[in-house]
């Protein structure tokens, strides 16, 4: 079992992970391999625009699609709202997009948010 280690090299993934689906996890696959583990933030955005799960609810959706595989090889904290990504000058950060394959590349969490919506498992939006 991978043990975290705060000074090991570390991957970023940003998100709402609105909810966390089978694009996200196929993300979360590429990016581990790069160092090994990887630090996940949640954007602070519940209840804003069409955001309905709150920072418990998505840490339990990733917790479960990840776990057992990769426990221990990635962290969940919650962050603001963070819109904008900047840096001064190149000290040591990659800021990378990773291509996936288009059929995962095209999966939508807006698309899931409305067929949850019709099945009745999330309510309408307001």
């Amino acid at each position: 079992m991978h043990i975290w280690d705060n000074k090991k090299p570390t991957a970023q993934m940003l998100g709402r992970w609105q909810p966390f689906h089978d694009g996200h996890y196929a993300l979360f696959e590429q990016i581990v391999k790069k160092t090994g583990q990887v630090l996940i933030m949640v954007r602070d955005v519940h209840g804003v625009d069409d955001n309905p799960f709150d920072f418990e609810t998505v840490k339990s959706n990733i917790e479960q699609k990840l776990n057992p595989t990769y426990q221990g090889h990635y962290k969940i904290i919650l962050v603001p709202n963070i819109t904008n990504i900047c840096y001064g000058r190149g000290v040591g950060y990659t800021i990378e997009e990773i291509h996936l394959p288009k059929d995962i590349q095209s999966i939508s969490a807006t698309n899931i948010r409305d067929k949850m919506r019709r099945e009745g498992v999330l309510k309408m939006a307001e």
